[in-house]
């Protein structure tokens, strides 16, 4: 019983047991009760009391009759047995049994006694009046009264009630029992998919992410993994991308001065040479010494390249006016590209960051100088500088070629370029710099058809409120 959905129903089930179980008692209690007062005893006993009061109402009016009759108290109807024919169904029957004398009743309510006694010329018949006592009508009460204590003592009322509240109770259990699976389905499977979300993050899927689509305490974690998961995919990378420039640092480091230890003779040969050279061949040879010393020129370049990128800028962070500093950024730059559209959308009130001063500079120098080259003359260069919570954020695009997919790939990994201005380190120095900020440097999609980046510094600590 692991899951929370197990855990939910086993704690339904806990919960209800007892309380169904103290209800079953009491109502199996004020059912017997109930039954103790309304059973068949007394109604059988009251049907067999009726039922010895008639008999013996009966009885004692035959024998009064009876007695009556022999008494002469009581004078008779007497059927002439000449005249037979026109006898009572009753007075014939009676003849023809040869019985000696016969009871019987009569009257639309049998409310009165009739004694038929065999004589010598024919059957007297005597009449008793039962003052209203209807034996049929008590007869056919006594019979219904016993049928009902029959049938009711054919059935078990206290099994039958047993099943029935049994029966209803678990109906009403079940049917509770349904909404909690559903609930616990539905509480439990963003767990389960949390849970599953956070093994294979642990196990090095970076990019695993959940549904959202709740917004109770459950989406909220969703929220707060994917959040959590995208902050450490960055992390790492940002983490990968670190160690690596410090393997290409200390491959910079050494490259720089090997270069640097060999191309210092070769210039001093190279113009020791042209010193002692006959002045008949000279112009030959300072023409060949100017194409060798421009070649080293360059070669020192890039070895002063290597250097700078080998370097560990000082990190000096301090609060300042972003838009400021792109604005004279953008001033420094725009002699060197005098037919490239500078473009500005700055916040009014001034995007704030709180970094290295330098670093940024350096940055942003690296990104709108690559953003002319692109561009080319005519083109345009757009500026976006902007507060997103924790962070101040500058876009810069230009209205260049773009970037293909391959160069997406390694566009901020430390290369060698042959661009007359250009070291193909420009990225790489400008990424390891705003990762030593806080910040970083990503691409993003250019909104004037050419290439986009988008550089993220923190902002001061009292504006901040989320991560953009």
């Amino acid at each position: 019983m692991r899951s929370l959905r197990a855990r939910l129903i086993a704690a339904f089930i806990a919960a209800t047991i007892l309380p169904m179980g103290a209800t079953i008692w009491i109502t199996m209690s004020l059912l017997e009760r109930s039954l103790g007062y309304s059973t068949t005893q007394e109604l059988d006993r009251v049907s067999r009391a009726l039922e010895s009061t008639a008999r013996q109402l009966y009885q004692r009016e035959r024998e009064a009759l009876r007695d009556d009759a022999h008494g002469g108290r009581t004078p008779p109807t007497t059927y002439a047995s000449a005249d037979s024919a026109a006898w009572p169904n009753d007075v014939r029957a009676f003849w023809e049994s040869r019985e000696a004398e016969r009871f019987s009743l009569s009257g639309s309510g049998r409310d009165q006694l009739h004694f038929m006694r065999r004589g010598a010329s024919g059957v007297d018949l005597y009449r008793r009046d039962l003052a209203g006592v209807h034996l049929q009508d008590l007869s056919e009460d006594v019979r219904r009264s016993r049928q009902m204590v029959g049938a009711l003592e054919s059935r078990d009322l206290r099994r039958g009630f047993t099943l029935t509240l049994f029966l209803l109770v678990g109906v009403v259990w079940l049917v509770s029992l349904a909404p909690l699976l559903f609930i616990a389905d539905r509480m439990s499977r963003p767990i389960r998919q949390l849970t599953a979300g956070l093994t294979d993050f642990a196990a090095g899927r970076w990019d695993r992410r959940l549904e959202k689509g709740r917004d109770d305490e459950v989406g909220h974690a969703v929220n707060a993994f994917n959040e959590m998961a995208e902050q450490s995919r960055l992390s790492r990378e940002r983490l990968v991308y670190l160690t690596q420039m410090s393997s290409w640092q200390t491959l910079a480091r050494k490259t720089a001065h090997e270069l640097k230890n060999s191309l210092t003779p070769i210039r001093l040969t190279v113009e020791e040479m042209l010193a002692r050279q006959p002045a008949a061949d000279r112009a030959f040879m300072e023409q060949a010494s100017q194409i060798i010393v421009s070649e080293i020129e360059t070669l020192e370049r890039r070895v002063r390249a290597f250097s700078e990128f080998a370097s560990e800028p000082p990190v000096d962070p301090e609060v300042f006016d972003l838009s400021a500093l792109i604005v004279e950024r953008v001033a420094l730059l725009k002699p060197a590209h005098p037919e490239t559209d500078y473009r500005l959308e700055l916040e009014a009130r001034g995007t704030w960051a709180h970094a290295g001063t330098d670093l940024v500079k350096g940055i942003l120098t690296n990104l709108l100088e690559n953003g002319a080259e692109a561009a080319g003359p005519g083109g345009s260069v757009l500026t976006i500088a902007q507060s997103q919570g924790a962070y101040a954020v500058v876009e810069v695009h230009d209205s260049g070629p773009g970037l293909s997919d391959e160069a997406r790939q390694t566009l901020f990994e430390p290369t060698i370029t042959f661009k007359k201005r250009g070291m193909g380190l420009g990225l790489s120095i400008a990424r390891k710099n705003a990762l030593l900020t806080g910040g970083d440097i990503m691409a993003v999609t250019g909104r004037l058809g050419g290439a986009g980046f988008r550089v993220t510094l923190p902002a001061p600590p009292e504006s901040r409120t989320a991560p953009p």
